[in-house]
């Protein structure tokens, strides 16, 4: 059913000069459209009618940036996260290894979360087999740029010996394998969207790693719609099949066509984000991915086939180079991450009509990372509030499995930047619960006619005026009542009324 009315809802006003005011409305759907919004509607016969009774309505929510398979297979990895050390690491994988007699998902442990950069000693192959033995054991870092492999997990991902970890660039490479010999059942992919939905999500931008076009139609539907990416290892095949950014994918449900990702730099944990000055702690300015020939060859490639571009920039070099090959090239599309960027490159981001995907969550994690290696420059990073200023649309997302899928805990950190008892970090870059409301509903503000019907019905107010900590708290405990996808009502236990 992808028809209703929906009675005696109070619409937010999030565009603004809105001017719905704080009385109930009614809103029709038609057809997977909103079609009228107003008091006292007629309902066509055989419509259903749900009753608001005074809860609150927006548009459905967005994640700008997931990778939803390994999203979905996160329940099922070793939590690494709390590690502070080797001795941390090994301690974990023991006692997983102990209790499930070293079979893991296919015959693997797969873990997730390490941030092993501060960490000495360093992890090494030969400290983990010391724990792993035989055993395939793959620990993924918290950002996902490298993998700390035992022996038997490097010989069946055909990866040569080493002391260390496998890193950035090979580690994206080898990561399909792994994903293909772990991956979770299609159900887990499913109720990973549900889950989503569940917090009021209708899509998300799913750059999961190298996904071969027929690799979509595998999939089983989920309730949200999906914008599919290539990579440049996948490109040829999606141009091959003349798909452009917004057509829907052939045998693919609810899935259409995404921008070509390119990470163009490496991560700040790993101290490989490209920047214009040394790492403070580190030394070392990062690296490119990409030579600057390259990277427009990618740009031109895609923007002749018609796709958009996500670039992953997150140091300020990165995005210097990203916003100069954007403007060669005439691409058009995103920034992802632009966790570090120069005040003075805003306005050329700004004209060229590029997103800023950013994730707040992660500034809860870089928190201190980013004021050991960066110093007086942490003042330039995450820049919300400059950013939005200068004329740039911010867009937000997750990046999960890096932090939750979980829109509302990007927009309560948006909103008061801080994960802790501790103050605000940076809170002159902080946004009001309506800036971030905005950067998360894909672009489309006040619920209005001619909008699509996906919608979401909110127990709370969540532009509820005080001070920014406590609305933030409400924020992250936003209590969702219903959630429509193109009319169809995906979660929410509603009845007729």
């Amino acid at each position: 059913m992808t028809s209703f009315v929906l009675r005696r809802a109070r619409v937010v006003e999030i565009d603004p000069g809105t001017t719905h005011g704080p009385r109930p409305l009614d809103v029709r759907v038609q057809d997977e459209r909103v079609a009228e919004v107003g008091p006292d509607l007629d309902r066509p016969a055989g419509v259903p009618e749900y009753d608001a009774d005074g809860r609150w309505l927006i548009p459905g929510l967005w994640d700008q940036h997931v990778h939803l398979a390994q999203w979905a297979a996160a329940a099922d990895r070793l939590d690494l996260a709390p590690a502070r050390s080797v001795a941390d690491a090994q301690a974990v994988v023991a006692t997983r290894l102990r209790r499930q007699s070293g079979e893991g998902p296919d015959g693997w442990l797969v873990g997730w979360g390490h941030r092993s950069v501060p960490w000495t000693p360093q992890p090494t192959v030969a400290a983990l087999d010391a724990v792993a033995g035989p055993h395939r054991v793959a620990l993924v870092s918290g950002d996902g740029h490298h993998a700390w492999l035992s022996t038997a997990a490097l010989d069946a991902l055909g990866l040569p010996p080493r002391d260390g970890v496998v890193a950035e660039t090979e580690w994206f490479a080898a990561y399909p394998r792994l994903a293909a010999l772990t991956a979770p059942p299609p159900e887990a992919l499913v109720a990973a969207q549900q889950a989503a939905a569940d917090r009021g999500v209708v899509g998300v931008v799913d750059l999961e790693f190298q996904m071969a076009l027929d690799d979509w139609a595998a999939r089983l539907p989920g309730p949200l719609r999906v914008r599919a990416s290539a990579y440049p290892e996948t490109l040829a095949g999606y141009l091959e099949a003349g798909l452009r950014t917004g057509d829907p994918l052939p045998g693919a449900s609810a899935v259409t066509m995404g921008p070509l990702k390119i990470i163009s730099d490496g991560s700040l944990n790993t101290r490989s984000a490209w920047c214009c000055e040394p790492y403070l702690d580190a030394g070392g300015v990062g690296a490119a991915n990409y030579d600057t020939h390259e990277l427009r060859d990618l740009m031109v490639r895609a923007t002749e086939g018609g796709l958009e571009v996500a670039t992953h920039a997150i140091g300020d070099r990165a995005v210097a180079e990203a916003l100069a090959a954007y403007a060669e090239t005439g691409a058009e599309g995103s920034v992802e991450h632009a966790q570090l960027v120069r005040r003075q490159d805003l306005p050329e981001m700004a004209r060229l009509g590029l997103r800023a995907s950013v994730q707040p969550a992660h500034l809860v994690d870089d928190r201190d990372v980013t004021d050991r290696c960066w110093g007086d420059r942490a003042e330039r990073a995450y820049m919300f509030r400059t950013m939005l200023d200068a004329g740039v649309r911010v867009v937000l997302g997750s990046d999960a499995p890096v932090a939750p899928l979980d829109p509302w805990l990007a927009i309560a950190t948006a909103v008061h930047r801080s994960g802790d008892d501790r103050p605000p970090w940076q809170p002159q870059e902080s946004l009001t619960p309506r800036e971030a409301l905005a950067a998360s509903v894909d672009g489309r503000g006040t619920v209005r006619a001619g909008m699509p019907g996906d919608l979401v019905l909110l127990e709370r107010d969540p532009l509820a005026s005080g001070p920014p900590e406590v609305q933030a708290a409400r924020l992250r405990a936003m209590p969702v009542a219903a959630t429509w996808v193109g009319g169809a009502l995906v979660a929410g236990g509603w009845a007729d009324a």
